[in-house]
């Protein structure tokens, strides 16, 4: 009775092995490094639902203190893509951003990660990383687009990146 039960125990120990591998064996990206938690968003690529919300709010006009798809501001579209698209929170100004989360070097961008700028004496803006220096804001000039972190202007005027728990 006792090699009976043991028999079954290692069994269904195989059984699940086998599932577990063969859900690790096609792994979302290919790197060295572990995957961070904001890699994958309910089994979907942060950067594909970032794109995804590009498309959405593309051309969104600059408003200051909106977040609504009739005028948002950076800080304001930051928090609703993190609420509603990345099931995640953070705070709603750029100020209180940019001191939450932990801090990440320029070279160490992932998809989601915030990128801060100081664009004025007082005046701060945000936006999510995407890839290759892209990143996803909400411009005064240009609403709901996409900028490159190698444009004169935004290389100019960078501050710090944070990567959000």
């Amino acid at each position: 009775m006792r090699i009976g039960y043991l028999t079954t125990v290692l069994a269904v120990v195989a059984v699940c092995s086998g599932w577990l591998s063969g859900c690790s064996s096609s792994a979302p990206k290919a790197s060295s490094q572990p995957l961070d938690i904001m890699d994958l968003v309910d089994g979907v690529d942060v950067r594909d639902k970032l794109y995804q919300q590009y498309d959405d709010w593309r051309g969104t006009r600059y408003q200051w203190g909106g977040q609504s798809r009739s005028g948002v501001d950076c800080s304001g579209f930051v928090q609703l893509t993190y609420t509603r698209v990345l099931g995640s929170w953070v705070p709603r100004t750029t100020l209180l951003q940019s001191q939450f989360g932990r801090a990440v070097n320029r070279v160490d961008l992932q998809p989601g990660d915030l990128v801060f700028f100081k664009t004025g004496f007082d005046t701060r803006h945000v936006g999510m990383y995407l890839q290759d220096g892209d990143f996803l804001h909400a411009s005064t000039t240009a609403g709901v687009t996409i900028s490159n972190l190698d444009e004169p202007y935004w290389q100019q005027h960078y501050w710090q990146s944070r990567r959000m728990p």
